[in-house]
């Protein structure tokens, strides 16, 4: 004990702790009826660390051509040491932080946290929930089995219909016409670099605009506490709301280990790109509702290919969504509530197709 005093006090005399900690101590956290919400972007961070740790363990191992990286997870999960617990939990942090993300989303909207002077955070926000998505759609393809080849093969087609830039699209995703091993090792360097350091930038700024504007309160609380002062509730970050958020982290950890170990993550059968495509295929369920709806469009919309006007309604959407604070802002009364009804529409959509997803053959 004496010896960890005695670093600690030659580091506290070299970087003064105490100043570094000062905003902390300083930082405030409104409490409310719903402050619970404020609960998910640090689990959906957590969940992000957990898979850079997990995934640099399977870097030890991994193989990524399509010669040897089915085997090599073979290897992981049959031959080393905790290592089929390792890739479950990697695979189902993978899930559960798209889960959260999406969550995270939508209680910012419904309680209009992407309000002026946030829309930044908003944006970045967006822009990390999509990254998230890229990551699923990367790693999926590196265990190099049957669904994740043909899924890769699917989504990659339906990138290839985007007008005018789509075949550039497809072939800088494929590495080429097809999908090879020069596909895997691309979507490895996206999966473990390109990816990993976009959104580590977009973390830190994310962070910083949170850190800098503080937690959002309701429009409704704002209005009350501003007619009763005496009505507002604050609770010191640090410790107070941090020790929470801890509480938080660990409730998912839970879920975390529990998924992992009593429902371990299956490999499947290696991918042969000469065998047929097996029926029914689908992706994974962050994109399933998308999958169905293009499955529902008719070949032709008028003059239009059905999938292109799917693929281009889906990416004007997107579009409309990131600069969604900025319509906000402009709007007054009833363009506000068609926000809202635009939101709540957006969340009944995907749950509505994604279970009919599942359920469809």
């Amino acid at each position: 004990m004496k010896l960890l005093q005695q670093a600690y006090d030659w580091l506290d005399e070299r970087l003064d702790f105490k100043d570094l900690a000062a905003p902390l101590a300083k930082k405030t956290v409104p409490m409310h009826g719903r402050s619970y919400w404020y609960f998910l972007g640090g689990i959906t961070l957590f969940l992000f660390m957990l898979q850079v740790c997990t995934g640099i363990l399977l870097l030890l191992y991994y193989r990524p051509s399509a010669g040897e990286a089915f085997e090599s997870v073979q290897y992981i999960m049959t031959r080393v040491q905790f290592g089929w617990l390792v890739r479950s939990i990697h695979s189902w942090a993978a899930n559960l932080m798209i889960f959260t993300a999406f969550a995270h989303m939508f209680s910012v909207l419904f309680l209009k946290a992407y309000r002026k002077p946030r829309e930044l955070t908003w944006v970045t926000g967006m822009l990390l929930l999509f990254l998230a998505m890229g990551f699923g759609f990367s790693g999926y393809l590196l265990p190099w089995n049957t669904l994740a080849f043909f899924a890769t093969k699917v989504g990659t087609d339906i990138a290839g219909q985007v007008p005018v830039v789509g075949k550039w699209i497809m072939i800088f995703l494929r590495g080429g016409e097809e999908v090879t091993g020069a596909t895997l090792t691309r979507f490895f360097g996206f999966h473990v670099a390109v990816l990993p350091g976009i959104t580590t930038v977009l973390i830190a700024g994310h962070i910083f605009l949170v850190q800098r504007f503080g937690m959002s309160v309701p429009p409704e609380v704002e209005e009350r506490w501003k007619a009763a002062p005496a009505e507002a509730r604050e609770m010191k970050f640090f410790p107070s709301f941090f020790l929470r958020e801890l509480m938080a982290w660990y409730i998912a950890l839970a879920v975390l280990g529990a998924l992992a170990a009593l429902l371990p993550w299956e490999l499947g059968t290696k991918a042969d790109p000469f065998a047929p495509a097996p029926l029914g295929i689908k992706p994974e369920w962050y994109f399933l509702f998308m999958f169905q709806t293009l499955k529902l469009i008719p070949a032709k919309v008028w003059l239009v290919d059905g999938e292109l006007l799917g693929i281009l309604v889906f990416g004007a959407a997107g579009g409309l969504w990131v600069l969604l604070p900025f319509f906000d802002g402009a709007a007054r009364g009833r363009g506000r509530r068609m926000i809202l009804g635009a939101g709540i529409f957006a969340l009944a959509f995907i749950l509505v197709m994604t279970v009919y997803g599942y359920v469809a053959k």
